[in-house]
């Protein structure tokens, strides 16, 4: 599957998210905090230390996405993780992505509302 889709540039972005994922089975809901620091496949920063499962879910609050379905693909030495997406991001969610990052180069994005 994932070596048919087509590949995109990876773009610096900031945003907070926020990672969920069940421990134990279906018994305990967990959430950890992190940032995003590059999207197409994503590049995610986490603040602590801890284990992963394979697959879970990511949350972008500020831009109103959820549940963003995620494949672990590497763990770094310096507390970042690379995932693939499960789905692909539209254009709109990664403009609203854009428009919400603290980023430097994305601070001329606008929000269209009509869209």
């Amino acid at each position: 599957m994932y070596d048919r889709e087509a590949r995109f540039k990876m773009e610096d972005t900031m945003n907070a998210a926020r990672i969920e994922y069940t421990e134990k089975g279906v018994m305990h809901a967990a959430s950890r905090r992190c940032d995003i620091v590059r999207i197409s496949s994503a590049t995610l920063a986490i603040l602590t230390q801890f284990n992963l499962p394979k697959q879970f879910y990511l949350d972008i609050p500020d831009a109103r996405i959820t549940k963003v379905g995620c494949l672990l693909m590497k763990v770094n030495a310096n507390n970042t993780i690379e995932v693939r997406f499960l789905r692909l991001l539209t254009q709109k969610e990664l403009n609203k992505i854009f428009v919400y990052s603290t980023h430097p180069a994305h601070k001329d994005y606008v929000l269209d509302i009509r869209a």
